[in-house]
């Protein structure tokens, strides 16, 4: 299959001040779990198969625990990235988490599904590219693959953090091109620290099953949010190999998630 080189025709800038005074919100969205439970437990129950969840920067698998243990609840084998806090693709991190990914795959005769928050997202794309064969589904939640380094608030943490270039970083991978497999990406436009259309997978002439999800949710609220951890448990709910696009059916839904059509 030959490769699909995605364009980015637009860079848009970085979330301004008032959406990242907005980010201060995010506790409260976590604490909206618990009035929100009776729905969330109705979601469909998971089918076993397994679900490695990576991290956003500067961040660890504490920052996931919740929705890993929402969705190992539902009845997925849930992992965490297990490699500590998230400081950008250092040494190592990238075949750390290749050799996780083939290992879970092997280990369980199955595919696996990857999630992952703001630059975790980034990683399960990344690795869906190139294990294929050992990848389900991604979904990520406010992950930056749309723009320029710019359209986020937090690329000048990036390069403290990881000591790297992300002006080469970005060169050397084609992010916004879509994995070939099932892809959810999930998004605010509220989003204090990622521009929101930096979030949004363009069409793909290689992949027609891609899609874009809006939630409302800060981008530190976003795994924590319950309107978030609905998405991913309907999307990875799915049947494998019948995938079919997110829908807002109901009233409550059609609520809780915007219009994409709006």
């Amino acid at each position: 299959m030959a490769k699909e080189k995605a364009s980015v025709t637009e860079h848009p800038p970085a979330p301004n001040a008032w959406l990242m005074a907005l980010e201060l919100r995010a506790p409260w969205e976590f604490w909206s779990v618990l009035p929100s439970w009776p729905a969330l437990a109705k979601a469909p129950a998971g089918d076993g198969h397994p679900v490695i969840v990576f991290p956003g920067l500067s961040a660890s698998d504490g920052s996931t625990l919740p929705l890993r243990g929402y969705l190992n609840n539902l009845g997925y084998d849930i992992s965490g990235w297990n490699q500590g806090y998230n400081f950008g693709p250092r040494a190592g991190v990238l075949e750390t988490a290749k050799r996780q990914l083939q290992e879970t795959a092997e280990a369980s005769g199955e595919p696996v599904s990857l999630v992952g928050w703001s630059l975790g997202g980034v990683y399960a794309r990344e690795l869906a590219k190139e294990l294929p064969q050992h990848v389900r589904s991604v979904i990520t939640m406010g992950t930056p693959f749309a723009g320029s380094h710019k359209s986020t608030n937090a690329w000048r943490l990036y390069e403290l953090t990881s000591g790297r270039s992300i002006t080469q970083e970005v060169e050397q991978f084609d992010l916004p091109a879509a994995p070939p497999v099932p892809t959810t990406s999930i998004y605010s436009r509220s989003d204090g620290v990622v521009a929101w259309p930096a979030s949004l997978q363009a069409p793909s002439q290689t992949n027609p099953h891609t899609e874009n999800v809006e939630v409302f949710a800060s981008h530190i609220g976003l795994g924590l949010n319950p309107s978030t951890w609905w998405v991913v448990a309907d999307r990875l709910a799915q049947t494998h190999g019948a995938w079919k696009p997110f829908e807002r059916a109901g009233r409550i839904q059609q609520f809780v998630f915007p219009d994409p059509k709006r």
